[in-house]
């Protein structure tokens, strides 16, 4: 049975942020020998190296997540952590999308430009950080789709990135 207290007792995700932090942390190892594949690419592509990076942010939001949620610290630096990387995240996501534009000419491209996963990955990552410090509603359980739509959106942006012509 779940406590009620789960999403604010941070004891609680200990083994989710280790093994977030697994995952994630491959993932972006993964992404860096794709972008070296495509080397050439990237480097004459403004749009394919934004791409590249804005799937870097994405993983690393789960990076981030798990390294906040396993290091000891009082439970107001893990929210502020949390809603720091989310605005960080969100700026960064605002202006790598805009350098990108949406010239990609791949229907599914297209359609993950125009409905990413980037804006609800800040988003949902602010909720948590928010409803911790706050007490109620849901803490850390807003972790999840966060890291869904984080770790989802990166491999589909990192699969349409090895995919593009450009």
């Amino acid at each position: 049975m779940i406590s009620t207290a789960a999403p604010y007792t941070v004891s609680s995700w200990v083994n989710f942020g280790l093994a977030l932090a697994g995952v994630a942390g491959a993932l972006v190892g993964l992404l860096f020998v794709a972008v070296s594949v495509k080397t050439s690419a990237v480097s004459a592509s403004r749009s394919l190296s934004s791409r590249a990076a804005e799937t870097l942010v994405l993983f690393m939001t789960s990076v981030v997540a798990a390294l906040v949620l396993v290091a000891p610290q009082p439970d107001m630096a893990l929210g502020l952590e949390l809603l720091a990387w989310a605005l960080v995240s969100a700026v960064l996501m605002v202006i790598l999308d805009r350098r990108a534009g949406n010239r990609s000419t791949y229907r599914a491209a297209r359609y993950v430009e125009r409905f990413s996963p980037n804006t609800i990955t800040s988003v949902l990552l602010a909720i948590a950080g928010g409803s911790f410090l706050a007490r109620r509603g849901g803490g850390l359980y807003w972790l999840l789709p966060t890291v869904a739509a984080s770790l989802l959106g990166g491999v589909i942006n990192a699969w349409l990135f090895l995919v593009s012509e450009s």
